[in-house]
């Protein structure tokens, strides 16, 4: 797996740092190390902004939309800091507390902000409405772990050896005391009945590293405490995943997944040692569908589907010390591993699909920011285009190469600069480009619009620089296109098949269908097309003769048909 990025240990002023991935988009990571401040890295490594503060950085945590950081650390004033992530703004907000804040995490849910402290005080503050909610004495202690549930309920851990769940109000709801000091709270459904679902209702805690502690909320009399074999060693870590299955790290290297269901409650259902000497950290992505350990100098990764089999090994050999924690984005693209010296390495695990060809060309996503373009047919030398973009459609032409994001486009030419060479904004956000010697093709809106990738001013005397389709709205909606050497050709959601030529700039022929037309792919030349309707039926259509024939046993799940471009094999 690729690396995106590293952030050397000498930027955090080494020793263990804190990290976290901005929710939802996942466009900023936010650190924090020993030389006091909180630093913001866009997904490619680039510095977004430096956040100094008074003491240490004691907590960060992101709110549900990604949109604003919140920031704690050790100096008494009581401060939080809150960074916008939209603005790139810092704002701090008066806690009230003169206390040290050591716990911070948001809602799940809504726009409250849990905050604890030292002695054992709570704030919850609603970020819309800037109300607070000071609670005094929730713990006796320091308050040391948390999480919010999917009902708004915040369930908090102290070192008074207790933990207690609050609504927003800051009541307490439910309250139980431990053996030992609580870490690692997390909220899901533990299934007591397989017919019922009753939301998130248990919170799980790991109790002095060692046992894994389960509280219903709806039967609070009845905790079940789970414990392991001695060989495993502590708790390093875990998650919830599935219907109601976790997976556990622990130090020794072990990497263990157990049920919640009361018929096989604690029972092992997959058990395997990752790591020879010790794992620190474990984390579990359902977008991709995998889980990630990792300890020594390595991250493994499992796919929860067959956990058996080890689907990845990434060695870092220049991690800069053990390593530490690990986290995913939400989207499951980029894996952040950091190290016990204040090292974090970035990598690629996910990557969009995302290419085209023309002739015996390809060019192909590569990285986040990175097309390669290969020819295998005349062995040319691969050629990488670095972007200033994640583009999220691509076009290859005999000459050119467009590639884009939302409404705007940049046109590469082939065997001069890598630089982009033209830029172009639309009328709506792209949804697909296609290119020919000329011309590029553009879909936005159920529309297209065809004009020069070139235009020195000279071609559009005779107003043939770019031109919108449909023309009239009785046409219907653009569902899909193709453009070839001399041919745009659109359907739409009506049954119309329209054929515009370029060098005349008029369109030369129509065709209707009995329903709309969803899909079509069209042959080099522009004189044979296949086209998918709205009934789920595949037809080959010839201009030449206005005729189609029906292709038998027409998968409705198809995604793409390829056409042989070889003159002698056709």
């Amino acid at each position: 797996m690729k690396r995106v990025f590293s952030v050397p240990e000498r930027v955090h002023g080494g020793g263990f740092i804190k990290y976290d991935w901005q929710n939802k988009q996942g466009n900023y990571l936010a650190t924090a190390g020993a030389n006091r401040s909180v630093i913001i890295f866009d997904r490619h490594g680039e510095l977004i902004d430096e956040i100094n503060l008074p003491g240490l950085c004691t907590g960060l945590a992101w709110d549900k939309e990604g949109d604003t950081l919140g920031i704690i650390h050790d100096n008494k004033s009581g401060v939080i800091y809150l960074w916008d992530a939209n603005s790139r703004k810092i704002s701090q907000l008066e806690s009230g507390l003169r206390d040290t804040l050591t716990f911070l995490a948001w809602s799940i849910v809504g726009n409250q902000l849990g905050i604890g402290s030292l002695k054992g005080n709570l704030l919850i503050y609603n970020h819309q409405t800037s109300r607070k909610v000071p609670i005094l004495g929730k713990h006796t202690k320091k308050i040391i772990a948390g999480a919010w549930n999917s009902e708004n309920l915040l369930a908090l851990g102290s070192e008074d050896k207790s933990l207690t769940i609050s609504n927003t109000d800051g009541d307490t709801i439910r309250q139980t005391s431990l053996r030992s000091d609580p870490s690692l709270i997390q909220f899901s459904e533990m299934k007591t009945d397989e017919r019922m679902s009753t939301g998130e209702n248990t919170v799980s805690v790991v109790v002095g590293k060692k046992t894994l502690f389960l509280f219903n909320i709806h039967d609070p009399d009845n905790p079940i405490e789970l414990a392991f074999q001695a060989k495993y060693g502590n708790i390093a870590s875990y998650k919830w995943f599935g219907d109601g299955y976790i997976m556990i790290g622990f130090g020794s290297g072990y990497f263990v997944a157990i049920s919640t269901h009361m018929k096989e409650i604690g029972q092992e259902l997959f058990q395997t040692r990752d790591h020879k000497d010790i794992l620190t950290d474990i984390a579990i992505s359902l977008e991709l569908n995998k889980a990630a350990s990792c300890g020594d100098n390595s991250v493994k990764i499992h796919d929860l589907t067959e956990m058996k089999e080890i689907y990845s090994i990434i060695t870092i050999e220049d991690a800069g010390g053990p390593l530490d924690k690990i986290t995913w984005t939400a989207d499951g693209q980029l894996l952040a591993v950091s190290t016990v010296k204040g090292a974090v390495h970035v990598y690629l695990t996910k990557l969009p699909v995302l290419g085209d060809s023309y002739l015996t060309r390809l060019a192909y996503l590569t990285s986040l920011r990175e097309v390669t373009i290969v020819d295998s047919v005349n062995q040319e030398r691969p050629v990488l285009v670095d972007l200033s973009i994640e583009p999220t459609f691509l076009a290859l032409g005999p000459y050119h190469m467009g590639v884009g994001m939302n409404n705007r486009a940049w046109f590469y030419v082939f065997n001069q600069t890598v630089e982009p060479q033209k830029d172009k904004e639309y009328l709506g956000t792209v949804k697909k480009m296609c290119l020919n010697a000329d011309y590029a093709a553009v879909m936005f809106d159920n529309r297209i619009q065809l004009h020069l990738i070139e235009s020195d001013g000279m071609d559009g005397s005779d107003g043939r620089e770019t031109r919108l389709f449909p023309e009239k709205k009785t046409d219907g909606n653009i569902t899909c296109f193709g453009l070839t050497a001399d041919f745009l050709i659109y359907a739409t959601d009506t049954g119309s098949l329209f054929y515009f030529f370029v060098e005349d700039w008029k369109f030369v022929n129509e065709f209707r269908h009995v329903v709309g037309i969803r899909k079509l792919f069209v042959d080099q030349s522009g004189t044979k097309l296949v086209f998918l309707d709205d009934k789920s039926d595949g037809y080959i259509y010839c201009p030449a003769n206005d005729t189609t024939f029906e292709v038998p046993d027409f998968s409705p799940n198809i995604n793409g048909i390829v056409w042989e471009s070889h003159p002698f094999d056709k």
